[in-house]
């Protein structure tokens, strides 16, 4: 696997890493034997980075990772990126404090097996809390504690990014790039890269329609948020689809995935798109063991034409950028 250096986080990642929201139960049932198996097959592709959140399953994701580096010897090759701030009820910036921080840190050592956090991010909270120094002390602190060795954020927009990039020990952002969302290749990515910052591609297959795989006939399970959160009533709309409406996304994803070299899958040329300079890594879900291992796989995805690359851009102009350009 490819790997990538990320300065103000001390230690080099899996260009490809996996994401596992869908192994807290968010997306559709995934059993516990069936998240070890996905584990175990990203890991032996190559895969040594995990993101996951402690309300993914309210922290059942976090306990399947504790349970995978418990059985490695080779535990300390994995980097673990966890999330926190989504626990805090009501969703508010004053809910943002050093005592909340030690609560929420505490539960993922705890979930995780581990005395220290490789990464904390701060989970898409209220935009105000991007600009509050104290927010930035607070975290620090948690460091000083020996509770996370380095914390980042998880952000909606490219300008919430931004106002993150002004602290000069930030270790990463999160955000969502894709091929149907390329607003942060503009300001955020080139920032990132000057400021020793890595940048965390969310979100890499835009809740699967980049797999190219969706018609307009797909559904969904009841309790996946690509069937209840397509209005963004119960979260920010961005979540599900990178903010696409499904069939607009679906008819682009068609012109996409006609795109697709010979041998290669939709998704993994989406994959295979953001190995640009300037993405740290991606964290693309996986929900079987054989599609951890094809995402994997997209580390070697040959680089794409220009004539490719101006066609993807054509896409994006005809059927995204009025939905999420101005808005993201």
């Amino acid at each position: 696997m490819r790997t990538t250096t990320v300065p103000n986080l001390g230690r080099d990642i899996s260009l490809v890493g996996l994401g596992t929201w869908q192994l807290g139960g968010d997306w559709a049932t995934v059993g516990d034997e069936t998240a070890q198996q996905v584990l175990d097959a990203a890991a032996d592709a190559g895969t040594r980075l995990f993101d996951t959140a402690d309300v993914y399953g309210d922290g059942r994701s976090e306990t399947a990772i504790g349970r995978f580096l418990a059985a490695r010897d080779d535990r300390a090759d994995f980097t673990v990126l966890t999330k926190m701030g989504r626990r805090a009820d009501p969703h508010i910036p004053e809910a943002y404090t050093l005592d909340s921080f030690r609560r929420w840190t505490d539960r993922s050592r705890e979930n995780l097996g581990v005395d220290t956090l490789d990464l904390v991010q701060l989970h898409c909270p209220p935009t105000p809390v991007y600009a509050d120094a104290r927010v930035y002390d607070d975290l620090r602190t948690l460091q000083q504690e020996g509770r996370i060795a380095r914390w980042g954020v998880s952000v909606e927009t490219v300008d919430e990014a931004l106002t993150a990039l002004e602290q000069p020990d930030l270790a990463t952002i999160q955000i969502i790039v894709n091929i149907f969302r390329r607003k942060p290749l503009e300001r955020v990515l080139p920032e990132a890269r000057d400021k020793g910052v890595g940048v965390i591609a969310r979100l890499p297959l835009a809740s699967g329609l980049l797999s190219g795989k969706y018609d307009e006939h797909t559904t969904f399970a009841p309790e996946d948020h690509r069937t209840w959160n397509r209005d963004g009533k119960a979260m920010n709309i961005g979540e599900t689809f990178s903010g696409i409406p499904f069939e607009v996304g679906v008819a682009a994803a068609r012109e996409v995935a006609a795109l697709t070299p010979e041998g290669w899958t939709t998704a993994q040329m989406a994959l295979g798109w953001l190995a640009q300079e300037g993405v740290a890594t991606m964290i693309p879900g996986a929900s079987k063991p054989a599609q951890a291992r094809s995402n994997a796989a997209a580390a070697d995805f040959p680089e794409l034409s220009d004539a490719t690359m101006a066609a993807l851009a054509d896409i994006y102009d005809r059927y995204c950028r009025e939905h999420v350009h101005h808005v993201f």
